[in-house]
């Protein structure tokens, strides 16, 4: 009989668990051997993260492209445009709810409580190339590989994709709940984990709430748009996002999407486009999660930020994430490069948005799928009103 594989949340959360319960009872000695290791994690996740970008983004934009058309670009548009309004609704709202929330709960140092145990030994991993000079080189590469006729570089970035994906599957994937374990071991230590525990507990409840006010906004503009009712739309979308908290997968939750489209009256060809490109290019649900949860690790760490900055932040997080949600885990891993060099994120800050993320990833994608069929509605409505006017 085969073991059933143990899905990376419940390995989270039992990282989380054994961090916390080990941190009290681990002598020095056998901590500094975690902290080596995590040490270790992290200059490879600091080499992998610009070779990351430019594996999954650049074939991204590249997929995107080949498929250049009227209908795309409005698609494409309309998603984006939902991501970008997820973004900053996020945004603007904890900024005035996090204060009350977790401002008494703020770590003065995150840094300093990951810190206090010294590792026995590090390995330098220096990157080959910075996290912008990926992020210029995914543009370049993606944009360039859509204008020209040749397969060359096509085939070449496909297969640099496939083993930087292999890479994540395994070899970053497998490694996550060893160094969640090892950072909470430290701040467990450290005296800090209280402190953390309660905030993410908040933090759960506010981006649930979050997510659902996303969801009625999206299916407003789509009733209004469509002429349709848009709690009745909602409803109807309920199984895929019920099969998407359980799949954990935008495309895995494809074919019960598009089932669901259909059923909101949306025109068949309409939906058998819109749906498949949706689930790589409209990620409200994630942008949602990373902006809340990297504004609360703000906070606790009293990083220093501006609406500027966070701005730059969400628009350039809806396009980074194209493709991402291929890869286990995709959406944060494709954010690590701009969490680290838009809003100085250190290791340790990054592992706990690893944490965070994943422990409430099911809702983000779900929150994703659910609002690919808005899109859809939308679309359909554009494209009949064109078509009307070409006719005329």
């Amino acid at each position: 009989m085969k073991i059933k594989k143990i899905p990376l949340l419940a390995q989270i959360i039992a990282a989380i668990i054994l961090g916390v319960v080990c941190g009290m009872m681990f002598p020095e000695w056998l901590s500094r051997i975690f902290a080596t290791i995590n040490g270790i994690f992290s200059n490879l996740l600091s080499f992998i993260i610009p070779l990351l970008i430019l594996g999954l983004i650049a074939p991204g934009i590249a997929d995107v492209g080949k498929n250049a058309g009227r209908l795309l670009a409005a698609t494409a548009a309309v998603a984006y445009l939902f991501t970008l309004f997820s973004g900053f609704f996020t945004f603007f709202v904890c900024e005035q709810i996090y204060p009350s929330l977790i401002g008494g709960e703020s770590l003065n140092a995150i840094e300093e409580s990951a810190n206090t145990i010294a590792p026995y030994f590090t390995i330098e991993m220096p990157p080959l190339f910075g996290v912008m000079s990926a992020l210029i080189a995914a543009f370049l590469l993606g944009v360039g590989m859509t204008a020209i006729k040749g397969t060359a570089l096509r085939s070449a970035m496909d297969d640099f994709k496939s083993i930087i994906v292999m890479s994540i599957e395994k070899i970053i994937v497998p490694f996550l709940p060893i160094y969640i374990f090892g950072i909470f071991l430290s701040m467990t230590q450290s005296g800090q984990i209280a402190g953390i525990f309660a905030v993410f507990v908040k933090i759960i409840v506010v981006i649930f709430a979050i997510t659902v006010i996303i969801l009625l906004i999206q299916y407003s503009i789509a009733g209004a748009v469509s002429k349709k009712n848009p709690l009745k739309m909602l409803r109807t979308m309920m199984v895929a996002y019920f099969t998407a908290l359980g799949t954990q997968s935008s495309a895995a939750t494809i074919p019960v999407t598009l089932a669901q489209t259909k059923k909101n009256g949306v025109r068949e060809d309409i939906a058998d486009f819109v749906i498949p490109l949706c689930a790589t290019i409209h990620l409200s649900g994630s942008t949602l999660k990373i902006v809340a949860c990297a504004l609360a690790i703000m906070m606790l760490g009293n990083m220093q930020y501006d609406a500027m900055t966070m701005a730059g932040f969400i628009c350039m997080l809806g396009i980074t994430m194209v493709a991402a949600p291929g890869v286990p885990g995709g959406a944060i891993m494709a954010s690590l490069g701009i969490l680290e060099t838009m809003l100085g994120f250190d290791q340790t800050a990054l592992g706990l948005m690893i944490a965070l993320y994943i422990a409430m990833d099911s809702f983000g994608t779900a929150t994703n799928v659910t609002g690919d069929c808005a899109v859809a509605a939308i679309i359909e409505t554009l494209d009949k009103k064109t078509s009307d006017k070409g006719c005329q």
